[in-house]
């Protein structure tokens, strides 16, 4: 993002009420746009944030000013309505009904404030039989049913080994960017109409909202039912093991990168414009298999990366920020005390005509 270029949400003013994991990631992403985040801290932080993530050097909290607040006080209390008062936006992750057993629930916050954006982060959201009870990442996907797409079958067709995702990435963090999304949008809505909105920012919604494309792929028979699926069964889409314990990943899906992959790796013998004849699919798999097993993770990625086969080497989260394509984006940078730091995405540039465009 260049220094010259102001940030989008430069002048919005966003209170926070801290709670664990997406609100703050998604109060943080506001910050990373220019929104200057107060957020409203507890005396005593969170024991699964402090187990998980430590007590110090929380990079949630970058971009913000931090205050503790005990909301259980009339002081404290008066110190959040006053700053509810004079903000655009709110952000807040407890159970439905916390806000309003406070007296800072919506419906309070309108009285002293109409044009506010009130964002609610909640797991299985504001309403529902699974509103009250309590959940974390894990169970928001699994009951989307993108979890079991995890699952790899075995000869007989059926699940060989159970399911598994990163921790706190696919729920909570696409829950975060579906909050930061949604308020961003009620505050271009509240500019013009002068009245705010809540935004009911549930985990389990955003994830089975992002599986859109998932569900279509499925209608059309090419994952999660009987048949072998391209992105479970295939050879040109999966995750490969090298001589050096490494992995690799290869996605060519369409016919041009895949004739490319085969191509790049020698197996001439195999014929592209047979992409799609699953009865080939285990004798080619295992082909490709015994190949990229024969040669180091290095080899493959001199011989692959940079061309059209859909390739890119499974780094761990340290090789990363060492990765020349990671490095010149300027993705990561370490701090001083050696912990990874993540740039705000997406980035801006200045819409400008070209020169020509200029004259004529």
């Amino acid at each position: 993002m260049p220094d010259t270029l102001q940030r989008p949400l430069d002048g919005i003013r966003v209170v926070e009420f801290e709670g664990i994991g997406p609100g703050p990631l998604a109060a943080k992403m506001l910050a990373d746009m220019g929104a200057d985040v107060m957020t409203l801290a507890r005396s005593e932080p969170a024991a699964a944030a402090e187990q998980l993530g430590g007590a110090t050097d929380n990079p949630l909290r970058h971009g913000k000013r931090i205050e503790v607040v005990n909301l259980k006080s009339p002081e404290g209390k008066e110190r959040a309505r006053d700053l509810i008062r004079r903000s655009d936006a709110l952000i807040e992750g407890f159970r439905p009904g916390v806000m309003e057993r406070l007296g800072l629930g919506p419906a309070d916050c309108a009285r002293t404030n109409p044009r506010l954006v009130y964002g609610r982060m909640t797991g299985w959201g504001q309403d529902g039989p699974l509103a009250q009870t309590a959940g974390h990442d894990l169970n928001y996907v699994a009951l989307t049913g993108l979890l079991s797409l995890a699952a790899r079958k075995g000869n007989d067709g059926h699940h060989e080994h159970a399911p598994i995702v990163p921790p706190t990435v696919l729920g909570d963090a696409t829950g975060a960017l579906g909050l930061a999304f949604g308020v961003a949008c009620a505050l271009l809505d509240a500019r013009t109409s002068g009245t705010g909105r809540v935004v009911d920012a549930a985990i389990v919604d955003i994830v089975a909202m992002l599986g859109t494309l998932v569900q279509w792929i499925r209608a059309n028979g090419q994952i999660d039912t009987a048949q072998p699926s391209p992105f479970h069964d295939s050879p040109f889409y999966d995750v490969y093991a090298c001589a050096d314990g490494g992995f690799i990943s290869l996605a060519a899906v369409e016919l041009a990168f895949y004739a490319q992959l085969l191509g790049r790796l020698g197996l001439h013998d195999i014929d592209p414009a047979a992409q799609y004849d699953r009865a080939a699919w285990p004798a080619h798999k295992q082909q490709i298999t015994a190949l990229i097993r024969s040669r180091p993770r290095a080899y493959w990625q001199e011989r692959l990366e940079g061309s059209d086969a859909c390739f890119a080497p499974v780094l761990s989260l340290a090789e990363a920020t060492e990765h020349p394509h990671n490095v010149a984006r300027r993705i990561y940078e370490r701090t001083g005390s050696g912990a990874i730091r993540i740039a705000p995405a997406p980035r801006f540039q200045p819409l400008q005509a070209t020169t020509q465009e200029t004259k004529t």
